[in-house]
């Protein structure tokens, strides 16, 4: 999939996998509409070897085969020895990018999806404004309201968001906030009344108030061809905070913006005085359909972009972050301050909603985020929303693999 870190850097990392493995030819495709381009070729029975796609897009792609078990087990990458290096895969990924729901769908301790590039994700603002105005950066969602009303007294909105796919990484930050590890990993396999908790209705209460504070066009704008220009809300100082990953700054890269723009970057503010705050590590994910014919080599190729070789050309010409030990402190200017969030209070959260057998008509995004628009546009209510989640977490409880 091509995304921001743009085509250069998989031409290069392919050239020097190439180099490494004499009478070896990597076939790349890349291309912003993936599943256009291979999916017609997939339903005649052709596979590529190797697909990286992130869940959570809308066409869904990496979901449907999670939830068709049409995966290669690549626990073998795990414990393979990187080429060229003498350490194995395992070793060199960072904490918890092996051992999550997402990487690990079907909780049977095997690894089907590889992590690939990550970026925190958290709230992004334009820190020059923050500066002109004297304003600091809420650290509780009680601050977050009072420099609401203030923005507003001055023509500004509190809050945007790009699609509202980008409630993922808030929602997921947001639950760990109010409910804690353990009830969290509850509501990920969709327990039968965590919904009506407390913990629950106060992260929901949240949403609802701040969509109360988005800026009134973000709905409209809210799919994969507009998304770009509710991002410049923020550069044009029209909106606040957005949700996003580090890979909106080279999204934006060449969009105008207001003088004195300087991008600002914070996790989620506490609920209380001193609580958590959590920011969710978006990171995207690398796999092998089960109708691969090249599937050693496919493997080895897997293995091979967590080397140092890969790493550096990914950094390079991408700006793009491989999950491995030694990577931030590589790093220089903007990057080491969003790649070292964590070293400065803010949790980690990595899991995701729990895979399932297909449930007709449902899917997590459809379930869980897309009806933040309505909520903002006021054709639905945080009460209509919850009852959704309920009755959509009984199908999917009860179709858990």
């Amino acid at each position: 999939m091509e995304t921001a870190y743009g085509q250069d850097m998989w031409k290069e990392v392919v050239a020097a996998f190439e180099a490494s493995h004499e009478g070896v030819t990597v076939e790349l495709t890349i291309d912003k509409k993936l599943e256009d381009i291979i999916t017609p070729d997939m339903k005649s029975g052709v596979y590529p070897d190797v697909i990286l796609r992130a869940v959570g897009s809308e066409q869904a792609l990496t979901e449907t085969f999670i939830r068709d078990n049409n995966l290669v087990d690549l626990s073998d990458v795990v414990s393979m020895t990187i080429p060229g290096e003498s350490v194995t895969v395992g070793d060199k990924v960072l904490p918890g990018f092996l051992d999550n729901t997402i990487v690990n769908p079907y909780g049977d301790g095997k690894t089907y999806l590889m992590p690939m590039f990550y970026g925190p994700c958290g709230l992004f603002f334009n820190q020059g404004l923050f500066d002109e105005k004297g304003w600091s950066v809420p650290t509780t969602w009680d601050e977050m309201w009072e420099l609401g009303e203030t923005a507003k007294a001055e023509g500004i909105a509190l809050f945007t968001y790009p699609t509202a796919g980008y409630f993922d990484a808030f929602l997921y930050s947001l639950l760990h906030q109010t409910m804690g590890q353990e009830m969290f990993a509850k509501a990920l396999r969709y327990e039968e009344g965590i919904w009506d908790t407390p913990e629950a209705q106060q992260a929901f209460e949240i949403i609802e108030k701040l969509a109360s504070y988005t800026e009134s066009t973000t709905p409209a704008n809210a799919n994969d061809n507009d998304f770009r220009k509710n991002q410049q809300l923020v550069l044009d100082n029209k909106a606040l905070f957005m949700p996003n990953g580090n890979w909106v700054i080279g999204e934006m890269a060449e969009a105008p913006r207001e003088e004195g723009f300087a991008w600002g970057f914070t996790a989620l503010p506490a609920v209380t005085e001193g609580g958590e705050r959590a920011s969710y590590s978006f990171f995207e994910q690398i796999w092998m359909p089960a109708g691969a014919e090249n599937q050693d080599l496919g493997k080895e190729f897997i293995a091979y972009l967590y080397s140092d070789e890969a790493a550096a050309i990914f950094a390079e010409k991408g700006n793009a972050v491989q999950p491995i030990k030694g990577m931030v402190e590589k790093l220089s200017g903007d990057n080491q301050t969003y790649y070292a969030i964590y070293d400065t209070g803010a949790v980690a959260v990595l899991d995701a909603f729990a895979a399932t057998e297909p449930v007709e008509g449902i899917t997590i995004r459809g379930t869980f985020m897309d009806p933040v628009n309505s909520l903002v546009t006021g054709d639905k209510t945080m009460e209509d929303w919850l009852s959704q989640i309920k009755t959509d977490s009984d199908a999917l409880r009860a179709a858990l693999k």
